[in-house]
């Protein structure tokens, strides 16, 4: 199952400037969104594609196919 890991920048600009601590990072699968501090796996790949974002328009985020851990 791939899952893809996007940073939200937006959120950590919001953290900054209004002394938050939102979590910035979203685990996606096609079966689920979740949000967090901190993520795990073995094996992915950063990919930066900026003339086929992805739908939520990030141009940046990390794949894996690997089991993910997801620490809250």
């Amino acid at each position: 199952m791939k899952t893809i890991i996007h940073v939200n920048q937006h959120i950590i600009r919001s953290n900054l400037k209004n002394g938050e601590n939102e979590p910035p990072l979203t685990v996606k699968t096609y079966k689920n969104n979740t949000k967090c501090h901190e993520v795990e796996f073995t094996n992915g790949r950063v990919v930066h594609s900026p003339d086929k974002p992805l739908s939520c328009g990030a141009r940046v985020w990390i794949e894996t196919q690997e089991p993910v851990k997801v620490i809250r």
